[in-house]
């Protein structure tokens, strides 16, 4: 375990603590030596629970909202269908080059690439598992069962992403030596039963009063409801998401204060940031173009407004009544009377933002003036637009009036999970179970919260349409809609050979605005998905260095 305190340091940097603790500057206060003994790191708990803390980042980055990567890297709904980068690949963002040009070949997992490091980080959470047992006999009954519990979460995270991506892998459940290199791909059952088994553990020994910032029995259970409907357990994603409720998930009754407070009953798990400590760069990839500049807000500040909601996300939103919108009956005025999670989410032209009207649209006369505050401009695969390609902005993740991130970073909170997606899970899985009734039931809370009309249906393929619907809007620019899509084996139909859209917005000489939906994509792209993407090719270097794995054991189409 030498080295094993430097590590600490550089992993518990990028990582979130809860603001009434000290763990943050214990963490970086500790000297990085690398000579420290097994024995000195499991001294103490603090010492100790440095190791678990670093690894939490495994959880962090894949947030896919706010994850305290630099670049956002990982905002995974901008590789489907809502959520549209102005970036070719600039700022490492392979959104559009990734699917446009399809990098993907029989090597590895291209952007999605996670092999190596998920075997790095169950190495670590195997070495934990198996230390403090030895260790850790000066340290509290209590806190070696809720961290042992808590290492079992975080390795179960580890073990679904690599199920995510790519459908099978090696179970490595103790930590290995030379002779254990060879091993054979598991079933894809053998994981799911691992997985279930590290969550049980999970959300039935971490102690019940967790601080903000730490995995808790409720967050324990909501996971292991997401990782049942990858496994098509239907039963157990609703014994799951039950769980969850039983040790405290529930609904914010305000949609908007689930993105505007941390402190929001309904966060399952969140990180926290600190300007001038541990932040991201959300205010600058997400905020609108016009909030940088001379005559902000925010004088001198770069804003390079990277994501925007797409016209398949926007229009997707119901009117307020629960009708369909539809730009033939409502185009006049578009973004009135919609759906209030609308509001939360998108930034429009005419929103209401920090004492002026979002401004997206093009002058007809441009010899008066070329274009709105915000701009909107054709997408190309010359580095980076600058601005909105779709003439909308994601409001979620920024923090309206706050003006010191351009000088300290930004620092609003990440949520890695949220109960809404719990009770979004339970009902999908009675719609699998053909109970419709219990589906809806579920669907209706989510509905509630928000004032829409109830929905019903008597057949999966309805009561699946409706469940589709209500994730994307519900969940939208919190990085689900990818994998689920994926999940459903619907991304073929929904990315391959499409183009996404904008709203062109035009202000004539009279005033008004005429509207118009163009493609967001750039001249003669199209989308990619094949049958092959929906699990990616195994690494080449795992089955050269495996002996047990044979070529013949990659993924169909690798």
């Amino acid at each position: 375990m030498r080295n094993i305190l430097k590590y600490i340091i550089i992993a518990s940097a990028a990582v979130s603590l809860s603001s009434c603790s000290d763990w943050l500057n214990e963490a970086l206060d500790i000297d990085p030596s690398d000579l420290y003994s097994p024995s000195a790191v499991w001294s103490t708990e603090t010492s100790a629970d440095q190791y678990l803390l670093g690894l939490y980042s495994i959880i962090r980055e894949n947030t896919g909202n706010i994850n305290g990567d630099g670049n956002l890297a990982g905002v995974w709904d901008a590789y489907s269908d809502i959520l549209k980068s102005n970036s070719w690949n600039q700022y490492n963002h392979n959104y559009n080059m990734g699917f446009c040009q399809g990098p993907w070949n029989g090597q590895n997992a291209g952007v999605f690439e996670c092999w190596s490091d998920s075997y790095t980080r169950i190495r670590r959470c195997n070495e934990f598992l198996r230390d403090v047992p030895v260790y850790g006999k000066n340290l509290s009954a209590d806190y070696v069962e809720t961290r042992s519990a808590e290492m079992k979460c975080i390795r179960a995270f580890v073990y679904f992403k690599l199920m995510k991506v790519y459908g099978k892998c090696v179970k490595r459940d103790a930590v290995d030596g030379p002779d254990q290199n060879d091993k054979a791909l598991a079933t894809p059952d053998e994981i799911w039963d691992f997985i279930e088994a590290d969550l049980r553990e999970a959300g039935s020994h971490i102690r019940l009063n967790q601080p903000r910032g730490r995995i808790t029995r409720a967050y324990a259970w909501g996971l292991l409801s997401s990782a049942a409907l990858y496994a098509q357990r239907w039963d157990l994603a609703i014994e799951a998401a039950d769980s969850c409720e039983a040790y405290g998930g529930q609904l914010d009754p305000s949609y908007a204060n689930v993105f505007d407070d941390i402190d929001s009953p309904e966060h399952l798990l969140t990180f926290e940031f600190r300007q001038n400590k541990l932040t991201h760069r959300g205010d600058v990839f997400f905020r609108p173009l016009g909030d940088g500049g001379e005559n902000s807000k925010h004088p001198g500040a770069n804003v390079y407004a990277v994501f925007g909601p797409t016209s398949e996300l926007v229009d997707s939103y119901e009117m307020a009544d629960g009708t369909p919108f539809d730009w033939d009956t409502y185009g006049s005025d578009p973004y009135a009377n919609r759906d209030p999670r609308f509001y939360a989410t998108i930034l429009y032209n005419g929103a209401n933002w920090e004492g002026r009207k979002i401004e997206t649209f093009v002058s007809a006369d441009t010899s008066v003036f070329k274009h709105g505050r915000d701009r909107i401009v054709e997408f190309n695969t010359s580095g980076s637009a600058g601005s909105t390609v779709t003439g909308y902005y994601l409001r979620k993740f920024i923090t309206e009036n706050q003006t010191d991130w351009e000088k300290y970073g930004s620092d609003h909170f990440g949520i890695a999970m949220r109960f809404a997606e719990v009770v979004l899970n339970k009902a999908e899985a009675y719609a699998q179970k053909g109970d419709f009734t219990n589906a809806y039931k579920q669907l209706k809370r989510v509905r509630d919260r928000v004032g829409m009309p109830e929905k019903s249906g008597s057949d999966l393929a309805t009561a699946m349409a409706d469940i589709k619907h209500e994730r994307m809007v519900e969940l939208a620019g919190e990085g689900q809609r990818f994998w689920d899509l994926r999940r459903w084996r619907d991304a073929v139909e929904v990315i391959n050979e499409k183009n996404f859209h904008g709203c062109w917005i035009t202000k004539k000489t009279d005033g008004t605005l005429e509207y118009k939906q163009v493609v967001c994509d750039g001249a003669g792209l199209v989308h990619t998905f094949l049958e092959s993407y929906y699990a990616f090719s195994l690494p080449l270097t795992e089955i050269n260095n495996n002996n047990s794995i044979d070529p013949s054991d990659n993924n169909p189409g690798w």
